[in-house]
């Protein structure tokens, strides 16, 4: 009975097995816990015993706490900079960008070279093969620390920054070879902080990636320098005629001193600024040590002397862009040397690039504007001129195919167009009245409201409620503006929201110039193109414009497309583009201001040209309140006054009566955007007029035995008849 008693116990504790093995659980948690908690706490005392021996006093104390906060911001640093390289690294992905191996000579609409592009400019010459005195020219120049910095140059860097506040102005840039060749290679010439980061982590990739002669080299073979020429090879035979492996140390020195601003000390443009600006190049050859005053005397007594190339200019802007359509055309086909016939107007050009600049020199100050653009289309979708900034020879980033920039009220006409295909007419009556999208309240200019108004007079008077409402009617809709503007030639994609109607989506002046030329052609497509033909190099036809490009289709009824004319064809007259108006022809067009004056537009057309013209700034900082009716108008109007002189004046479709009434054109009394009276254009000779005066300097340039009395009486008889048909 006795052992019976311990086994019945046993028998009553498994059966109560559960309860047990929970109290036992429970109890080996309780133990672990507690034996953790203790065990850190006796870690946390032994490292705060540990740490109170390492403590520091007096002036060490202050070094390990400078140097702790170092290492924080350091890792802190780190991290900014690895975020910010992000953007550049991303275009390294490929490596190296190859310069395309197409070799393209451009011809003007009437068979004139005037450039090449592509690997036809000049065969790259090895370093090792390179004249010493013009690499030094360019190194004492450029970058005399070449061989001793990381890609950028932090003491050339101060330097630079003290030189200019002693100057006080930009005198000396601190930007390296090697940050210059990252901008060629994978970046544009755009001023922007983004862009400045982007080319300090190129640089520094280029020189982990690249060695020194080979950083050299390619920048060397790769730099813009004026007159189309890409490449010391190309410049020293389009300059001096000989191959850069024979030139001396004067043409060095002038090839050196191009790389700061090729147009400007272009020889065959500017022979003085060429020579003045080498002549700094050589001293600065003496102190930085490369030569000595009596090894440069020489050059300095004899300067070089450009060869004439004053026959042939080289539009490189749109040399740039047909070259980008060159290589589009010619992707599926097998040869790579081309001859191509473009659509380009020299005389055209001329007077594009000349109504830019006159305005920007004559205002630019006063209305705090630093660039401008331009695009001109021809009846067939041509494009005849194209200004793309001031100096092609300091940026050579393209404002009129590549900047993309708010549009402002100039993107209304499409809304209109919009409208008038969904049943509207001019004449039709709505209310200007405050109006709500969602949270999104627009204002006219002045915050007013017009109450009853004809559409005609809301789009002459530019209102900003009128067009947000047709842009919200059914049948029309920000989407089918979006899809409109798109079937009229404009590439940019549209977001398509709300705010289309007031030009908030980014276009290029190119995109306004197209999708405008779609008004005067009656409708049909724009059919913009800047080559005509392209041939092999034995003259064999691979692409022609009329046979291979799509034929042009129907995008906006003949309905609308009449109403939409009536319409702007009044801006110019009765509107705000008063300062647009022409002698000759009656002109259409739309005006366009963006927020804070950072933008202004005007774009307008004839029976024969459309135009438009933009001005800004990069930065996008704002300009002094200049309005799309300012200097817009202003240039376009001087371009077209002298474009429509001596040619065959076509009349804008639907108008009844296509000449300006007598007395309604004062274009010399018109009041500028300051008070002061707008300068009339002075009158200009016909593009025949211009080819016998160019005869005639001709001539009168030869040697006397050359101006025979026949010859001389042939011009003068071809200039009086040219003059007689002005």
């Amino acid at each position: 009975m006795v052992g019976a008693v311990p086994k019945l116990l046993e028998r009553k504790g498994k059966s109560r097995g559960g309860p047990s093995r929970l109290i036992e659980v429970d109890a080996w948690l309780d133990t672990s816990l507690w034996r953790l908690f203790h065990g850190l706490s006796r870690f946390w005392e032994s490292v705060t015993i540990l740490s109170r021996r390492m403590r520091v006093r007096g002036f060490s104390r202050w070094v390990t706490e400078l140097t702790g906060e170092a290492l924080t911001l350091g890792v802190a640093g780190f991290v900014v900079l690895l975020l910010l390289s992000q953007s550049a690294m991303k275009m390294t992905v490929n490596g190296l960008p190859q310069q395309a191996d197409y070799s393209v000579l451009f011809l003007d609409r009437h068979g004139n070279e005037i450039g090449r592009r592509g690997i036809l400019k000049a065969n790259a010459v090895p370093i090792d093969e390179l004249p010493d005195q013009f690499v030094k020219a360019v190194l004492a120049t450029e970058d005399r620390r070449f061989f001793e910095h990381w890609g950028i140059d932090f003491l050339g860097l101060a330097r630079a920054l003290s030189t200019n506040a002693r100057a006080g102005g930009v005198v000396q840039g601190g930007s390296t070879l090697t940050q210059q060749l990252a901008k060629n290679v994978f970046l544009s010439n755009e001023r922007s902080l983004e862009r400045k980061i982007n080319e300090a982590f190129l640089a520094l990739w280029l020189e982990a990636n690249l060695t020194k002669r080979e950083i050299l080299g390619m920048y060397l073979d790769r730099a813009y320098m004026g007159g189309g020429t890409n490449g010391a090879a190309a410049a020293a035979q389009f300059y001096f005629g000989k191959n850069i492996r024979d030139v001396n140390l004067a043409e060095s020195a002038m090839l050196a001193g191009l790389f700061k601003a090729p147009t400007q000390y272009a020889p065959h443009v500017n022979l003085p600024a060429a020579r003045a600006r080498a002549n700094v190049v050589l001293s600065a050859m003496v102190d930085s040590g490369f030569m000595t005053e009596g090894q440069v005397v020489a050059a300095r007594r004899h300067p070089a002397t450009a060869v004439d190339r004053s026959v042939i200019q080289s539009p490189d802007y749109f040399l740039d862009f047909a070259f980008d359509e060159v290589q589009r055309i010619a992707a599926t086909m097998p040869q790579r040397t081309f001859v191509a016939r473009t659509t380009i107007d020299m005389g055209l050009q001329k007077l594009a690039d000349e109504a830019v600049d006159f305005h920007l020199r004559q205002f630019g100050k006063t209305y705090g504007v630093e660039e401008g653009a331009m695009a001109v289309l021809d009846d067939n979708g041509g494009l005849v001129a194209i200004v793309g900034g001031r100096d092609y020879g300091l940026s050579q980033f393209n404002r009129a195919t590549r900047a993309l920039r708010q549009p402002g009220s100039s993107f209304k006409a499409y809304v209109y167009a919009a409208a008038m295909e969904n049943g509207h007419k001019p004449t039709d009556v709505v209310v200007d009245r405050p109006i709500t999208v969602g949270n999104w309240s627009p204002q006219n200019y002045g915050n007013s409201f017009a109450g009853r108004i004809q559409i005609q007079d809301a789009m002459a008077r530019s209102l900003n409620t009128v067009a947000v409402q047709l842009s919200q009617e059914k049948g029309v809709g920000p989407g089918r503006v979006a899809a409109l503007a798109k079937s009229f030639g404009v590439e940019t994609p549209l977001r398509g929201d709300k705010t289309i109607a007031l030009g908030t989506n980014e276009v290029t002046v190119l995109d306004q110039a197209t999708g405008y030329s779609v008004f005067p052609s009656g409708g049909l497509s724009s059919h913009r193109h800047a080559i005509e033909e392209l041939t092999d190099g034995e003259g064999h036809v691979l692409w022609n414009a009329d046979r291979d490009m799509p034929p042009r289709h129907r995008v906006l009824s003949e309905q609308a497309d009449k109403s939409m004319i009536e319409m702007m064809v009044r801006i110019p007259e009765v509107g705000t583009a008063r300062r647009a108006q022409l002698s000759m022809t009656r002109a259409a067009g739309k005006t366009g201001t963006t927020q804070s004056y950072r933008d202004a537009w005007f774009v307008g057309y004839t029976g024969n040209f459309t135009a438009a013209v933009w001005f800004g700034n990069d930065s996008y900082k704002p300009t002094n309140k200049l309005t799309g009716g300012g200097l817009p108008a202003m240039t376009w109007q001087r371009f077209m006054e002298a474009a429509h002189q001596g040619i065959e004046l076509r009349p804008l479709p639907y108008i009844d009566n296509p000449l300006p009434k007598p007395g309604s054109v004062k274009v010399a009394q018109a009041e500028g955007e300051d008070g002061q009276p707008v300068r009339a254009r002075p009158s200009l000779v016909n593009n025949a007029a211009q080819k016998v005066l160019a005869d005639l300097a001709t001539l009168f340039d030869s040697a006397p035995v050359a101006a025979t009395p026949e010859k001389f009486a042939a011009t003068a008889d071809a200039a009086d008849e040219a003059l007689a048909r002005r």
